[in-house]
């Protein structure tokens, strides 16, 4: 394979070693072998790539250097919540529920409604989590409190209540 001299084979093999992106330095390898004269059999068996691929590598990096081994951007249909509107979002989210939001804890149906009402975009209940799972939040949240709830009266209740158990006499067969 030809390879064009854009870069010695130090340079090829000192970019290869410090490339924190392992596909662009499986690209600059087989590339870097191609420039030490290795046949395609033989850059198929160290890189574990296909022929096909390694040709390409060889013919990108002949038009355009190490530029045109990277990654492009790859299409894909927009977020429906604009990028530019995901930090209000969360700084609503974190604020918690309002009283127009009718909820003592923001749950996924609350901020379906909360999405449609104050931001103008329809999401389906999975694309609500979805979202959150993107913007780094978790399915966990702590049990709902009620807004009058007194947490003096609920430790002394606590620490008064009698703890009844009821056994059940009947030993109930699982059936097999």
């Amino acid at each position: 394979m030809n390879v064009k001299t854009h870069h010695t084979s130090d340079q090829l093999l000192k970019m290869y070693k410090t490339e924190s992106t392992l596909r662009l330095a499986r690209r600059i390898h087989g590339v870097y072998l191609a420039n030490r004269g290795h046949t395609c059999q033989e850059i198929m068996q160290i890189t574990g790539a296909c022929r096909r691929a390694i040709q390409q590598w060889v013919q990108k990096y002949n038009k355009g250097g190490i530029e045109a081994l990277k990654d492009k951007p790859r299409p894909g249909k927009p977020t429906t919540l604009p990028r530019r509107k995901e930090q209000k979002f969360c700084r609503r989210i974190a604020s918690g529920p309002s009283k127009q939001d009718g909820v003592s804890v923001l749950n996924g149906p609350a901020i379906k409604r909360l999405l449609e009402r104050e931001f103008g975009v329809v999401y389906s209940l999975w694309g609500v989590y979805d979202l959150l799972h993107r913007l780094g939040y978790s399915c966990l949240c702590p049990r709902p409190q009620h807004e009058n709830a007194n947490p003096n009266v609920r430790q002394e209740f606590k620490k008064t209540s009698q703890k009844h158990w009821i056994q059940s006499n009947q030993n109930i067969q699982a059936k097999e």
